[in-house]
């Protein structure tokens, strides 16, 4: 089964968990004007790993900067807390200060497929910035549920979820690149949410996607709560190595320029330190920041005028980031469900009514 399915599950406001500011009216990604996710979700097989044939528990998502309509360029920054992980395309980013492409988001062994399927799409659309292309694409390891050595994305699945990305509320948890996650023991996946500043601040807005494979479960925190402590999965499926991964993709309004963008990126270890990570060796914690501020300032030739953000203004934003990252990570979570894949491999998700009971009591 190939989908764009959306788990239907609380998200972790619903459960009674305070997060410090308030989001945007979506509490997601997009929230930040012109921001567009997609998603394509496989899900197909039950049983015995037969590798080439599944299961299959697996998908890619897309994030557009400015949509679908517009490709021009974004200012942007990266940032790798710990490197065992793949996010292509960052030299550019980091040498030039622009994201020139889409930001996609797969599976470890499909990173390859998907920026091809990126370079053809924007062929298609005739949309490159210079002769070749250098697609941004980040992965995390679903091995345990899904036949990852069958190679089952296709460059169908990565221009579907670019085709069908669009605005408005995100489907989170067993999505896309987040199908086959798993965060701190639990199911993890897809989560995002947002911060929209007072207008004392700048009235900017800040959102945050990510795609949750990592942390062991005794790690977890939710709200300040050590939930690992009190909480845990019937089955571990790493032990006591960290072996998973997050990607963490920032966006925001605020006219920043690459440097700034890089600070930010910076702060997204911020929010995953409150969820209890310690980014271990084994982790490939990979994040990326982008404005939207300003479009057409990418010109060829000539000397271009910009807007910035005063460095003495940027706390509201900091705090912003590690807020919204923070209920990313936990709303990933309480987003999904359940999942057996290869193997009979079964992964649980985090329950509903023991998380209300612990805050409810607090």
């Amino acid at each position: 089964m190939v989908s764009r399915a959306k788990s239907d599950r609380a998200r972790a406001r619903e459960l009674g968990i305070q997060f410090g500011d308030e989001p945007g009216p979506l509490n997601a990604i997009t929230d930040v004007t012109g921001v567009e996710v997609g998603h394509t979700t496989i899900i197909r097989g039950a049983g015995k790993l037969r590798e080439g044939r599944g299961p299959v528990r697996t998908g890619v998502t897309a994030i557009l900067p400015r949509g679908r309509r517009d490709q021009s360029p974004v200012f942007a920054g990266y940032f790798a807390l710990n490197g065992n992980g793949e996010m292509t395309g960052t030299a550019w980013v980091e040498e030039s200060g622009w994201l020139t492409s889409p930001v996609m988001i797969t599976n470890t062994h499909s990173v390859g497929v998907v920026r091809d399927a990126v370079i053809a799409w924007q062929v298609k659309y005739n949309v490159m910035r210079q002769p070749w292309s250098l697609p941004v694409v980040a992965e995390t390891w679903d091995g345990w549920l899904n036949d990852i050595n069958g190679f089952h994305v296709k460059a169908e699945h990565a221009i579907s979820a670019l085709d069908g990305a669009r605005a408005g509320r995100v489907p989170e948890g067993c999505v896309g690149g987040g199908t086959g996650m798993i965060g701190y023991g639990w199911k993890g996946g897809i989560g995002t949410a947002s911060r929209r500043l007072a207008r004392a601040a700048g009235g900017w807005t800040l959102g945050v996607l990510v795609q949750l494979n990592c942390g062991r479960p005794w790690e977890l925190v939710i709200g300040g709560q050590q939930i690992g402590k009190v909480l845990k999965p019937a089955k571990d499926p790493f032990g006591r190595q960290e072996l998973g991964s997050i990607i963490i993709v920032a966006a925001t309004d605020a006219p920043l320029l690459p440097h700034q963008l890089k600070r930010i990126a910076r702060r997204l270890t911020i929010g995953l330190a409150r969820t209890g990570s310690v980014s271990g060796n084994g982790s490939g914690d990979l994040f990326l920041a982008f404005s939207t501020a300003q479009p057409g300032r990418a010109g060829k030739s000539g000397i271009a005028t910009t807007k910035m953000l005063s460095n003495a203004h940027m706390d509201p934003l900091f705090a912003a980031t590690a807020q919204a990252t923070e209920e990313a990570i936990v709303n990933a979570l309480v987003a999904a469900d359940t999942m057996t894949g290869i193997d009979g491999h079964r992964v649980e998700a985090i329950p509903h009514q023991k998380l209300r009971e612990i805050f409810a009591s607090k």
